[in-house]
């Protein structure tokens, strides 16, 4: 078996950089799962397969070097806004105000409760 280590104590960027892939890969299966919705074909699986293989392997490297209720509160909120901005520019959803200010409620609680 061939085991890979890494520093335990990540730089900013490093930190930055494991978030955004393990939020891309959360949205993209999400992606997936929506588009798999209309049928199963290999884009859909292959959104699911690869974006939860690339965010479970971005997230364990991340949570060497960070904890783990900080982690999970960012990697929530890139997520949910990447999934939005999927929803409406790719999928024509129409977000109300209503939707739009709930969003950022959901948002601005994750920022305040992680500092």
């Amino acid at each position: 078996m061939v085991m890979m280590t890494f520093e335990a104590n990540l730089s900013f960027s490093a930190t930055l950089a494991l978030l955004g892939l393990t939020a891309v890969g959360y949205a993209a299966a999400t992606a997936g799962m929506k588009l798999a919705t209309s049928g199963l074909s290999v884009l859909p699986l292959a959104l699911v397969s690869g974006g939860l293989l690339l965010a479970v392997l971005a997230e364990i490297m991340l949570l060497r070097g960070t904890e783990l209720a900080v982690v999970y509160l960012a990697i929530v909120a890139f997520e949910t806004f990447l999934v939005l901005a999927f929803a409406v520019f790719f999928l024509g959803d129409v977000l109300t105000m209503k939707q739009l200010l709930g969003a950022g409620l959901v948002l601005s609680g994750l920022a305040l409760v992680s500092h």
